[in-house]
C-alpha cells in the first residue's frame, strides 16, 4: 500500500484482480450451462465489468445501461437504455459500488418488469453502513466504509478512473481544491 498526503492506496491492483477471478469463478459455477447477460452500469463499472467478463467461463452478452440523477430525491432516469432485451435472461447488473441501495432496487425492479427469468447483482464495492434499503448483492467485491474512493473506474468529476488500484481520499477539501493534486504526486517521479 502507498500513502500520499492527501490519498493512500486502500486495495492494490493484485487484490482487485484476485477477488474479480474469484467472483467470475462464482458466477461461471453458479450459471453453468446458462447464458447470462451482464447489464454493466456507466461509466464506474466498465473496468470492472471488463475484467469480471474475461473471468466468466460461460455464455456471456454484455450490454451497457446509462443513467441520470436527479438533485437530492435520488430520482433516476435512463440516459443510455439497453439495445439487448432482456425477456427471459438471466441478467447480471454490474454496478461499481452500492450505497443507499436505492438505484439498484429500482434497477432489479426494471429487469424483472421487462422479464428477466432472473436478476442478480456484481457489485465492486458495497457501502453496507450507507444501506437504507434491504437490497441483495450476490456477488460482492470488498466491503468499504464511508471513504470516498477513486481508481480502477471510480472518479472525481471524471478523472482518476485509470488508477490500477483503489485510493481513499484522505483531505476531502484539499482534494476538491484541487483534484489533480494526486495526479501531481502520483506521475511526479
Amino acid at each position: 500500500m502507498t500513502d500520499y498526503p492527501f490519498a493512500t492506496e486502500v486495495i492494490t491492483e493484485a487484490d482487485l484482480k484476485s477477488r474479480v477471478r474469484e467472483l467470475g469463478e462464482a458466477i461461471s459455477k453458479d450459471y453453468q450451462g446458462r447464458a447470462l447477460l451482464f447489464v454493466v452500469i456507466l461509466n464506474g463499472a466498465v473496468l470492472f465489468a471488463a475484467d469480471l467478463v474475461r473471468n466468466v467461463d460461460v455464455l456471456s452478452e454484455v450490454d451497457f445501461l446509462g443513467l441520470n440523477r436527479f438533485g437530492e430525491s435520488g430520482r433516476i432516469g435512463i440516459a443510455m437504455d439497453l439495445s439487448t432485451p432482456v425477456f427471459d435472461r438471466n441478467v447480471i447488473i454490474v454496478e461499481d459500488i452500492v450505497d443507499t441501495g436505492l438505484t439498484l432496487t429500482v434497477l432489479r425492479r426494471m429487469m424483472t418488469d421487462r422479464g428477466a427469468a432472473s436478476v442478480s447483482t456484481a457489485a465492486l464495492f458495497d457501502k453496507t453502513r450507507r444501506r437504507v434499503t434491504d437490497v441483495p448483492i450476490e456477488y460482492r467485491g470488498f466491503e468499504v466504509g464511508d471513504e470516498f474512493l477513486i481508481g480502477y473506474g471510480l472518479d472525481w468529476q471524471g478523472i482518476y478512473r485509470n488508477l490500477r488500484s483503489i485510493w481513499a481520499v484522505l483531505d476531502i477539501e484539499a482534494f476538491v481544491q484541487d483534484p489533480k493534486v494526486l495526479s501531481k504526486q502520483l506521475h511526479s517521479g
